[in-house]
């Protein structure tokens, strides 16, 4: 079984509960897919046993002992990306226009390094994991070639948690498809229901079962039961409502899961959720 904890926006606290879920089931596979802002291994921590570049694009280069200064290429290049003969990376989009006008082939595309995955090997278990280049696009190419890491190191069917990058875009649908499950952090305000009415109807396309959580319920105890109702009209059944917690921002600085302070009552509900989603996975059941 998959299962990705995803939310509609960032700072919604979605990592603090799949740290929570990775540290609760060591022998689990976990998958960092928020690759523009890998942080699962921060509160994780481990050792990085393996790492590959991942080559996510092409990138024009003009060779200068074959170029005749015609101009061509600049002339259709229409993401401005030739200046004086001279390729401007960070505009490249790697669409070979330049390459196919060039009349004397002095032109070629290269592959571009774009991420790099990562293998974490934690006290809990394997991290699958990488880091994007600044500026650089196909984040949801990344994500993929993440997960398909973790597939490898999976040899008896181990429970996957996928830590999903927040949002809809291409790298959100890369962390949910396949997935059996999701589990949806929502916050209790306007924006935050409006995030979640959005992101339910991207993981309702690809066939995903959805469940869902409050963080925070009671610093808006009535945006939290108008996010209720709504599930309640969907049929998204809400697993746990978790309380504000002072201890998190402790947990946060102290790099641990927010699970391992005996005191934390935002810890103790993230537990009741746990246990309600481990049941579904012991009985086959979603």
């Amino acid at each position: 079984m998959q299962l990705v904890v995803i939310s509609g926006k960032g700072g919604t606290g979605k990592t603090t509960v799949a740290a929570s879920f990775a540290y609760l089931n060591k022998e689990s596979i976990k998958v960092d897919c928020d690759v523009d802002a890998s942080n699962l291994n921060i509160v994780l921590q481990g050792e990085d046993i393996a790492s590959s570049q991942f080559i996510g694009a092409k990138i024009a280069k003009i060779d200068k002992n074959k170029c005749i200064e015609c101009g061509r290429c600049s002339e259709v290049c229409r993401f401005a990306a030739i200046n004086d003969n001279e390729i401007i990376e960070l505009k490249c989009e790697g669409c070979a226009a330049c390459k196919a006008v060039c009349p004397v082939g002095a032109i070629a595309l290269e592959d571009e390094v774009t991420g790099e995955t990562i293998i974490t090997k934690t006290d809990g278990g394997i991290l699958s994991r990488a880091e994007m280049v600044v500026g650089a696009e196909g984040s949801g190419k990344l994500v993929t070639e993440v997960r398909k890491n973790a597939l490898k190191y999976q040899k008896n069917n181990e429970l996957m948690i996928l830590d999903g990058t927040p949002g809809i875009g291409c790298a959100v649908m890369a962390s949910i498809t396949g997935c059996d499950m999701a589990l949806i952090v929502i916050e209790p305000t306007q924006s935050g229901l409006n995030d979640f009415k959005r992101i339910l109807s991207l993981i309702d396309h690809f066939r995903v079962k959805p469940f869902a959580c409050i963080n925070k319920y009671d610093i808006n105890e009535e945006m939290s039961l108008e996010i209720e109702r709504y599930c309640e009209n969907e049929s998204v059944k809400v697993l746990g409502k978790i309380p504000f917690d002072p201890i998190v921002q402790q947990a946060v600085n102290e790099l641990k899961p927010i699970i391992s302070y005996e005191d934390s009552m935002a810890g103790k509900e993230i537990k009741n959720i746990w246990e309600k989603i481990y049941e579904k996975y012991k009985e086959g059941i979603l």
